[in-house]
């Protein structure tokens, strides 16, 4: 998923123990969310709660947009055009609907409930994302990972993995990345990470062995959701810093739905501004400059040389986004 804003500021991602005002071993707190139309003719809204002041990073997770139910009669869906992305990985997680992903490396998949889409952009890649015409409520979570310096020019991909569907104590669980409640999942990533999905019935409470040297953060989907005594709504990330082993999640009054998103802190500086993440604010220069002349480069059926960054786009797209102006601003990462 693209980042729509017009004029997207500077982010520093960083890892800071201090970070939302949670040392070590702090209790939980909790991170609201801010309101963002995605695109479509009407403007599909979004719950974007990462990164924001307060905290930038858990674990490499640096980006968290939640959104639906949606009535796509209303709204349009999701409509997102070629775009680019260079540094990290895409996580794609539905709850309902489908969404049609094409990218530059060739791949044409459909993204359905309970099934896992990674793309990793590496040096760099370009994707659209189209809710299907089939679909008629889109409800789901499109998340980043930042890859750490060894991986980040990495070559692109695209991975699926739909995940056993497991009851843990009366609730359901289905472990997308790492490890969680004994369930490990296959998909190989490029720093240490949990992801899961787990449902609690109304008033159930579930108690949840941690990785202590990881950051967590609990995404409310559906539902409320407490954690140890704090309550997030949906679209609202209860966060809890290293040093915890367990918690306890504990459903309202009605069924309620999350994702856990875990990892060990990022450790590394970085910039992110649209769609990019980078080091410095020449690598982001650079790697806007680039896009906008392979995307011009298409528009003429100018063929890509060996020197293209995101590759051979797929004949299926009549346009791509172009990139934001630049702020008025130096770039720069801080740590």
């Amino acid at each position: 998923m693209s980042n729509p804003d017009r004029a997207p500021a500077e982010v520093t991602c960083e890892h800071r123990d201090a970070e939302a005002g949670s040392p070590a071993g702090a209790g939980p707190v909790v991170l609201p969310y801010r309101d963002v139309p995605l695109g479509g003719p009407r403007a599909m809204p979004v719950r974007r709660s990462l990164p924001q002041r307060e905290r930038s990073l858990i674990g490499a997770w640096c980006f968290v947009d939640h959104y639906g139910p949606d009535d796509v009669s209303a709204t349009g869906g999701m409509v997102v055009p070629g775009h680019p992305h260079t540094g990290l990985q895409t996580v794609s997680w539905l709850f309902s609907g489908e969404i049609e992903h094409r990218d530059t490396t060739g791949a044409h998949a459909l993204v359905r409930p309970g099934e896992l889409n990674i793309m990793t952009a590496g040096n760099g890649i370009a994707h659209s994302e189209y809710s299907t015409p089939a679909t008629t409520t889109l409800h789901g979570a499109q998340l980043w990972v930042a890859l750490p310096e060894a991986s980040r020019f990495t070559a692109p991909g695209f991975e699926h993995y739909a995940p056993p569907v497991t009851d843990v104590d009366g609730c359901t669980v289905l472990v997308l990345l790492g490890s969680l409640f004994g369930q490990t999942s296959p998909v190989s990533m490029h720093s240490p990470l949990v992801g899961a999905e787990v449902t609690l019935p109304a008033g159930r409470s579930l108690d949840v062995a941690l990785d202590a040297s990881y950051e967590h953060g609990f995404l409310c989907d559906t539902g409320t959701l407490t954690v140890e005594t704090l309550t997030a709504k949906p679209g609202e990330i209860a966060f809890v810093s290293t040093g915890t082993r367990t918690v306890t999640l504990t459903a309202g009054d009605e069924d309620t739905r999350l994702l856990v998103l875990g990892g060990a802190p990022f450790g590394e500086q970085v910039v992110m501004w649209w769609n990019f993440i980078g080091r410095s604010h020449e690598e982001i220069v650079a790697f806007r400059e680039q896009w906008q002349h392979e995307r011009e480069a298409a528009a003429r059926g100018t063929a890509p040389d060996a020197s293209a960054r995101y590759g051979t786009f797929p004949g299926a797209w009549d346009h791509t986004l172009p990139a934001p102006g630049l702020p008025n601003l130096r770039l720069r990462s801080r740590g």
